[in-house]
């Protein structure tokens, strides 16, 4: 009686088990519908933009302006939270703890992929824990000084202070302007140059102004209007060529250190396995901005340069920046 129990109910439990799979598959269908359909209909509600330095900063002035752009298309609030601190560390980490929905995003600067190597335990992994977005723009650095300076230009400078201990300001440890000072001042000039960090450009171009460290390493968005209102003196630019919006200010490599260039670039990023839908439609319009005339003119009046492209791209440019500032951050020495 028993084996024949056994029997009768195989056929039983072996259509339970079909139902069942059935059942999982569906719901498993059913999942991934819903989650397309959510990526379709984002965003319904405000979206925070987290920015990794202090206002008034290249990456908050990209990231403003970026924000503008998304709020008025895609009908929804884009809310810029600056959280400066630990060279750009403590917005990532944020932003890295964060659910990848899209209504949490990351703006910031080259100093994700110098952070890697600079900092033992950066708290993240800059091509583990983010999905890149787009590039938004890149800029040089610029070397400035108070008013009262007497030289007239990084030439100058170097020449003047030859063998003398000097100090310096940047947006804090590890960004690419400390790295290009560093680089500059002490490495290539041979000065004994110590480095005053602070949280962003602004504050270090303010101490400048004040006249409580003799120059500043920045970059060079937040620099353009006070070199023009006569408030910091310009020494030098890290671009290959001189700029539009500062033609009379020479090159790090007019002076003296011919092929010299450097960049700091400013991106968007969403926390690790951000959707695919959401990062396509958000560098899409993220693309249609920057390639606009209105956006690059904004972007050129605060010495930004645009640069639209593919998710994908930024992927790759990240993978070679790690690369690239690993190196340098070894050849200075510089550790945090």
């Amino acid at each position: 009686m028993k084996a024949c129990d056994q029997v009768d109910r195989a056929p039983v439990q072996r259509r339970a088990t079909r139902r069942r799979l059935i059942a999982i598959a569906a719901a498993m269908g059913l999942g991934v519908c819903w989650g397309s359909a959510a990526a379709q209909t984002w965003p319904s509600k405000p979206v925070r933009v987290v920015v990794a330095f202090a206002p008034g900063g290249p990456v908050d002035i990209a990231a403003r302006l970026v924000a503008q752009n998304l709020q008025e298309k895609l009908g929804h609030p884009f809310v810029v939270d600056n959280k400066p601190g630990a060279g750009g560390n403590i917005a990532a980490k944020l932003v890295r703890q964060e659910q990848a929905d899209g209504y949490t995003l990351l703006a910031t600067s080259s100093a994700l992929a110098v952070n890697q190597t600079l900092y033992k335990d950066p708290g993240f992994d800059a091509l583990r824990d983010f999905t890149p977005v787009a590039l938004i723009a890149v800029s040089p650095n610029i070397l400035v000084a108070h008013p009262s300076e007497p030289a007239a230009d990084l030439r100058d400078y170097l020449a003047r202070n030859k063998g003398k201990s000097v100090s310096y300001g940047s947006a804090g440890v590890g960004s690419t302007p400390h790295l290009t000072a560093d680089h500059v001042l002490r490495v290539l000039g041979g000065l004994d140059a110590v480095h005053v960090p602070f949280q962003g450009a602004a504050p270090a171009l303010q101490a400048t102004i004040a006249n409580q460290v003799p120059i500043a390493s920045v970059a060079l968005p937040p620099a353009v209007p006070q070199v023009k209102g006569g408030k910091v003196k310009a020494l030098a630019v890290t671009s290959p060529k001189r700029i539009a919006v500062l033609p009379d200010v020479p090159t790090v490599a007019e002076s003296g250190f011919p092929g010299f260039e450097d960049y700091t670039w400013v991106a968007l990023f969403g926390p690790a396995n951000l959707p695919a839908d959401i990062v396509a439609k958000l560098n899409a319009q993220v693309g249609d901005a920057l390639r606009s005339n209105d956006m690059r003119d904004k972007l050129a009046a605060a010495g930004l340069e645009a640069q639209p492209g593919s998710a994908a791209d930024m992927a790759a440019y990240l993978q070679r920046e790690v690369t690239k500032w690993g190196k340098i951050v070894k050849d200075t020495g510089v550790t945090q």
